[in-house]
């Protein structure tokens, strides 16, 4: 929730090939210097989160030097004289440099409302 840019970048793999699925208009940002470019913006923004919760999961696996973290996050958010929160379906693949865990694929979307315009699909069960 700090906007203390060299730790932010930190945990990010430093490779053109990071992939990095954001809930903003871009969709997403390829390759760790464009991912440093939209870190270092945001931390210049008028945008403040104040809370992030896990509110399903965390789930993960690891194994010798990869590892996936997912679940459904709540972030409570300020800009300018608003608060508000959203809601997102998150992912992070993690890759371990000696002992230190760094994100090569980071996915963070929110969930459409009716997206196929028929609801819900799953039956509800009796």
């Amino acid at each position: 929730m700090e906007k203390n840019l060299p730790e932010i970048l930190s945990k990010y793999v430093p490779d053109p090939e990071t992939y990095v699925i954001l809930e903003g208009p871009r969709l997403t940002t390829i390759g760790f210097e464009k991912i440093k470019s939209g870190w270092t913006d945001f931390c210049t923004a008028p945008i403040h989160l104040r809370a992030i919760d896990w509110i399903e999961g965390p789930f993960s696996e690891e194994s010798t030097d990869m590892a996936w973290v997912a679940g459904i996050i709540r972030l409570m958010v300020s800009v300018k004289d608003q608060s508000f929160q959203n809601t997102f379906r998150a992912t992070f693949v993690l890759l371990r440099f000696a002992d230190n865990w760094k994100i090569k694929h980071e996915h963070v979307s929110g969930a459409l409302n009716d997206p196929y315009g028929i609801g819900d699909w799953l039956k509800p069960t009796t």
